[in-house]
This record gives C-alpha cells, sequence and structure tokens, in this order.
C-alpha cells in the first residue's frame, strides 16, 4: 500500500532524513521507531505531504504521490495523527470529531452521525458534548484517532498515539488500535516508543537513527539487533547486555 522509496530531508547543513526506504503492505500494522531526533516524524511529514522531500518518492497504491498536498492525500485515504495534539478548544468533542468528516460529505447530519460513530468505537461515546479542552491526556490522544477516523483512512499513520498514557490507558487503547485493522482493515504506520505497545501490534518494524535505517524486521528481531541495542542505550550496551546475560546463566 505505501512504498517510501530514497526520502532524505534537508534543513540547511542538517540531514533529518538520509535515503530512508520501507514497504507497508495493505492490511498490515507496521512500526517505526528510533531515538529521540532519529527523524520520524519527520518522515510522517513527508509522507503526509506536510514537507517536501529534498530527494526521494512517495508511492501510494502504485501512485507517485510525492509533490501532492496533504487534503489530495487524505482524500485518497491517507490520514495521520500528530505528536502534539492540538484540538479544537472551543467545539465539542462531537464537533471536533466532525470536522474530519466532512473531508467527504457537505451535510451536517452526516458529518454529525459519522462523528458519533467513530466516538463509540474510541470510548469516547459518553464525551460527545463536552468541550474538547475539557478531556484528560488520555481523552485527547482519543479524540485526535477518533479525528484522524472520521476521514475515512485507508492509511493510518499514528505518530506516538499511546504517548503521555499511564499503564492503564494503554492497555485500554491498544485493543482499538488493532480492531481499526481488523474490523475496518485500515492500513497502519505508527511510530511508538512504548516497546510492549509495538510487540503486541506491529508485524515488522523499521528502525532509525540519526535519520537512516539501521534494522528491519519482527519486533522480536529488532529488539535483540546489536545496532538497535546501540543506538537506544549508547555505546557499548549491547555487550555489557551480553555480559549480564552470560554471568545469569
Amino acid at each position: 500500500m505505501l512504498k517510501v522509496d530514497g526520502l532524505t530531508k534537508r534543513f540547511s547543513g542538517l540531514v533529518a532524513v538520509n535515503n530512508v526506504s520501507l514497504e507497508v503492505p495493505q492490511g498490515a500494522i507496521a512500526g517505526l521507531i528510533g531515538p529521540n531526533g532519529a527523524g520520524k516524524t519527520t518522515l510522517f511529514a513527508m509522507i503526509a505531504g506536510f514537507l517536501p522531500p529534498t530527494e526521494g518518492r512517495v508511492v501510494y497504491e502504485g501512485e507517485d504521490i510525492t509533490r501532492e498536498k496533504p487534503h489530495v492525500r487524505a482524500r485518497r485515504g491517507l490520514a495521520r495523527t500528530f505528536q502534539i495534539v492540538k484540538p479544537f478548544a472551543g467545539l465539542s468533542v462531537r464537533e471536533n470529531i466532525a470536522v474530519g468528516a466532512y473531508l467527504h460529505t457537505r451535510h451536517r447530519r452526516e458529518a454529525m452521525a459519522k462523528a458519533q460513530d467513530v466516538a463509540m468505537r474510541v470510548g469516547l461515546g459518553s464525551q460527545l458534548d463536552r468541550p474538547a479542552s475539557g478531556l484528560t491526556v488520555a481523552g485527547r490522544k482519543r479524540l485526535e484517532l477518533a479525528r484522524a477516523l472520521a476521514t475515512s483512512p485507508r492509511l493510518l499513520l499514528l505518530d506516538e498515539v499511546l504517548a503521555g498514557l499511564n499503564p492503564s490507558e494503554i492497555r485500554d487503547i491498544l485493543p482499538i488500535v488493532r480492531a481499526i485493522r481488523d474490523q475496518d482493515g485500515v492500513t497502519i504506520l505508527m511510530i511508538e516508543h512504548i516497546m510492549q505497545a509495538v510487540m503486541d501490534l506491529c508485524e515488522h518494524v523499521t528502525v532509525i537513527n540519526q535519520g537512516a535505517v539501521i534494522a528491519a524486521g519482527t519486533p522480536q528481531q529488532v529488539c535483540v539487533d546489536p545496532t538497535v541495542i546501540e543506538a537506544y542505550l549508547g555505546h557499548g550496551a549491547a555487550g555489557r547486555m551480553q555480559q549480564q546475560a552470560g554471568s545469569h546463566a
């Protein structure tokens, strides 16, 4: 469904994303992980059309969409959430979600009905008429997910949808993300730092560090990759972990 081919993004002398390639098959839940500052969100911004790449291509369902605007990609079925959640504070939860639904309808009744349906699926059904500004962090994360779902996506880019949540809130939202794929057939590419969520949800993971891909494979494979361990924990970490494992054996 998605093919990223050699994407590079330079900001003056800084190379934020360096020749990244990856593929996401239709119906998959794929992960994109890496330490802070690795270039993950910049890569998402290029895939969704918010940043033009310096080099490379974005291919969606076999078509090159590299130069298309974000709203054109959204109409194709490509949606994203944002790491920093900014709801329309002056609107209700229902109205916030309906904004996404207006992508495919001009009728208020249809948009509001779509908003209610989506809210029920993400656990916001009881808060539809509350001001969005009054939601908790967990509620705002659900609202961000709901606004993207209201656009009826076929490919959903989730940017740290679990960030800031406590363990019980994370446990509650994991089945919602899984159901988006299993019940609605939406393909998902997610940035996530919480490795347990990545292990539970993703079939394939791409790891980037300093803008470049350093590993790819199943979550189980990348978790034991020495290059990945070094990227997260620093120089010599993989060797120390192997020594500790040997001493406990």
